[in-house]
C-alpha cells in the first residue's frame, strides 16, 4: 500500500502523532487561540492554530474547532467552510498528555465523546466543509480529513493511523477511515500504522485533489468560490440528502431521493435556477428554504 518504508517515517509519524509533551514541558498554554477564524466572500476558513503541539485535538482545541464551526452556521453570507493548519503538521490526533493514566475514564470520555461530535457536526452542517491539507495528518487527524466533505492536498502530505504501534488502535479514526476508503485498504492502515502518500490518499478516495504545495492555496479557493456561485439552501438540501441516502439500500434511496427531488423544486431558489437557465440569465438566488409563492 504506501512505497514508502516505514523505518524513513518513524521519527516524523512519531512526532507527529505524539501529544508534544517534550515541546510544552511546563511552560503555561499559549496565549494565541487555538484556533482562529475568518471569513470573506462566503468562505469561513477555520485554522488550526497550535502548531508547538502539532495541532493536537486537546479538549480545548475540539471545543475551539466546534465553536467556529457552528458560529452563525445559518447565515446566509456563509457557504463553504476551509479547514486548515498552521505548521507543518496539518493535525496530530488526540493529545496524548491528555489520554495519560493521570486523567480519570470521565475525562477520558469526554475528549472522545467531543470528538465524535465535532466529526459528525461537519456531515450535519448545512455547508460544504472542505480540509485544506499541508503536511501530516495522523489519527484523529486523518480521521478530521476523511470527515469532510472534500480535501484537497498539498503532494508533501500523508495520512496514517499509527495508533496501533503505542497501543491505542485508531477505533474511532476507523469509522471514517471505513467510511471514506476501501476495508482493505483502511485495515492496512489500521493494522500496520504505515502511512499513505498524497497520491495514494487520493487514488484510494482518502483526499479529492492533491497539487503542488504552492498550488494549495488557489487551488482550495477554486472549489471553494465555485461553491458560492450556487444556492446555499439547494446545497445544504442536497449534502443532508447524500448523507442520508449513504446508509440505505438501493430501493429506499431511490425513494427517498425522488421525494426531495420534488420537494427542491418547490423551494424558491429550485424555481429561479430553472427559470433562469430557460430565460438564459444568471439566477439571482435567495439562499432560503421558503418555497415559491
Amino acid at each position: 500500500m504506501a512505497s514508502v518504508g516505514l523505518w524513513r517515517l518513524r521519527r516524523p509519524l512519531a512526532a507527529a502523532f505524539s501529544s508534544a509533551a517534550a515541546a510544552g514541558a511546563g511552560r503555561p498554554s499559549p496565549p494565541e487561540k487555538l484556533t482562529v477564524r475568518r471569513q470573506a466572500a462566503g468562505v469561513r476558513n477555520i485554522i488550526l492554530n497550535n502548531p508547538r503541539k502539532r495541532n493536537a485535538l486537546s479538549l480545548s482545541m475540539l471545543q475551539s474547532l466546534r465553536e467556529d464551526l457552528l458560529h452563525d452556521v445559518k447565515s446566509k453570507d456563509l457557504r463553504v467552510i476551509v479547514i486548515s493548519a498552521e505548521g507543518p503538521v496539518f493535525c496530530s490526533g488526540h493529545d496524548l498528555k491528555e489520554l495519560s493514566s493521570e486523567d480519570d475514564v470521565k475525562y477520558h470520555s469526554q475528549v472522545f465523546e467531543i470528538c465524535a461530535e465535532v466529526m459528525t457536526l461537519i456531515q450535519k452542517l448545512p455547508v460544504p466543509v472542505i480540509a485544506k491539507v499541508n503536511g501530516l495528518a495522523t489519527a484523529a487527524g486523518c480521521q478530521l480529513v476523511a470527515s469532510c466533505d472534500i480535501a484537497v492536498a498539498s503532494d508533501k502530505s500523508q495520512f496514517a493511523t499509527p495508533g496501533v504501534n503505542i497501543g491505542l488502535f485508531c477505533s474511532t479514526p476507523a469509522v471514517a477511515l471505513g467510511r471514506s476508503l476501501p476495508r482493505k485498504v483502511a485495515l492496512e492502515m489500521l493494522f500496520t500504522g504505515e502511512p499513505l502518500s498524497a497520491q495514494e490518499a487520493l487514488m484510494h478516495g482518502l483526499v479529492s485533489k492533491v497539487v503542488p504545495e504552492d498550488k494549495l492555496e488557489e487551488e482550495t479557493m477554486k472549489i471553494s468560490h465555485k461553491i458560492c456561485e450556487s444556492s446555499k439552501s439547494v446545497l445544504a438540501l442536497g449534502k443532508a440528502t447524500f448523507y442520508r441516502q449513504m446508509t440505505q439500500d438501493l430501493d429506499t434511496a431511490y425513494k427517498m431521493t425522488t421525494q426531495v427531488m420534488v420537494d427542491n423544486l418547490t423551494l424558491r431558489d429550485g424555481q429561479e435556477g430553472i427559470e433562469a437557465f430557460i430565460q438564459k440569465r444568471k439566477p439571482v438566488w435567495s439562499h432560503s428554504q421558503d418555497e415559491k409563492k
